[in-house]
């Protein structure tokens, strides 16, 4: 049989889980928000500009597992 102690030690460290879990979720989305903006102008006037040079000629390499036929 459990004890009163006991069960109240398992009540209290739910408590604190969920709590705990209710501020990660609060966290994650504040970050997925902050993501979603774009914090400065400036972020934005290079988001929004057009790409000159076509992805094959990138200076960045090309990780995809299928490239095809550029």
């Amino acid at each position: 049989m459990v004890s009163r102690g006991k069960t109240e030690q398992q009540a209290a460290r739910n408590a604190r889980l969920s709590a705990a879990l209710r501020e990660n979720l609060k966290r994650r989305k504040a970050q997925a928000r902050g993501r979603k903006e774009p914090a400065a102008a400036g972020e934005v006037a290079s988001v929004e500009a057009p790409d000159e040079s076509p992805a094959s000629e990138s200076k960045a390499p090309d990780f995809r597992r299928n490239r095809g036929r550029d």
